[in-house]
């Protein structure tokens, strides 16, 4: 960087160090769902972790493809640069709770999942948190294009995640992850279906 002027290759570098991150992200969803689809009788398939296994895949893909707009940033320092990845860890966090290495002692993903839900939602109220800074980063003219969609958006997915914790009825938790769904999907295709 010279002058305040970007500098291509900071960015393509940051996007390097994202996609690594990412795409183990990608890779553990993916992984987990093979793992199902190889031995479904074994895993004992729960229609609420399925639910957020999806959330989770399309919330990762977004975080990829949102995080284009960080080539407006005319001022890479190592701080910047260690909250984007910060923020990207926290993406493969969440995927490592929907799939652990193992599930022994567990009777399934209906069991694992409730058991573990604070901490998978606590992973996802932070992701929401932090992309309020993230946005901002980028500018608040870019924050503001976004207009109030995007707030309501993050609140309200980080309230509906905020219930999870504490809420154990199944038809709840399925309730839940719907809403999820259809926010995020309903979001992405308002926002960012072009770069």
């Amino acid at each position: 960087m010279e002058g305040g002027i970007p500098n291509p290759e900071v960015f393509t570098h940051v996007r390097v160090i994202i996609g690594i991150i990412l795409g183990l992200s990608v890779s553990r969803l993916l992984t987990g769902i093979a793992r199902i689809i190889q031995h479904p009788q074994r895993k004992n398939i729960y229609a609420v972790h399925l639910g957020w296994v999806l959330f989770t895949f399309l919330t990762v893909v977004h975080f990829w493809w949102f995080e284009f707009y960080l080539h407006e940033l005319v001022l890479w320092k190592f701080e910047v640069y260690l909250f984007v990845i910060f923020f990207a860890s926290l993406h493969f966090l969440a995927c490592g709770m929907l799939f652990p290495d193992s599930m022994e002692g567990y009777s399934g993903y209906e069991d694992y999942f409730m058991s573990r839900r604070a901490w998978f939602f606590g992973i996802i109220i932070t992701i929401f948190v932090i992309d309020f800074l993230d946005t901002a980063m980028k500018g608040m003219e870019h924050f503001r294009s976004l207009g109030a969609e995007y707030p309501s958006r993050n609140l309200f997915l980080i309230a509906l995640c905020g219930l999870g914790i504490y809420v154990r009825r199944p038809r709840t938790q399925l309730v839940l992850v719907a809403l999820a769904l259809v926010t995020q999907i309903a979001f992405i295709l308002i926002q960012f279906d072009t770069i």
